[in-house]
């Protein structure tokens, strides 16, 4: 299962979404998990020009902003919304905590 945890200033994933080599619902989930991830960082860091601390190791990745701008807010708010949908979708393959 993937584990979504998100705050104010940014959020961490951990985890896979299938449960083995031939759940292909879990792998679908775990793409748009994985895709949704990459793009939120790099439109912050990288469109947006926020510093981020980011961690990325295998089945995980954190971003923490020490300072959120505005456009930074909105797209972890999209990203937000975006995990909450898959979980309502998919229960068994994503849990999203949220302190926000």
């Amino acid at each position: 299962m993937t584990i979504v945890n998100l705050s104010e200033n940014g959020f961490s994933v951990k985890g896979h979404s299938t449960t083995d080599a031939y759940d292909e619902i879990g792998k679908l989930v775990c793409a748009s998990v994985s895709s949704a991830v990459y793009l939120t960082v790099n439109t912050i860091t990288d469109v947006v020009g926020d510093s981020a601390d980011i961690i990325e190791r295998d089945g995980e990745m954190t971003i923490h902003l020490s300072s959120v701008s505005r456009e930074s807010k909105i797209l972890l708010n999209g990203f937000k919304i975006h995990m909450l949908q898959l979980s309502e979708q998919y229960p068994r393959c994503i849990k999203v905590i949220s302190e926000v």
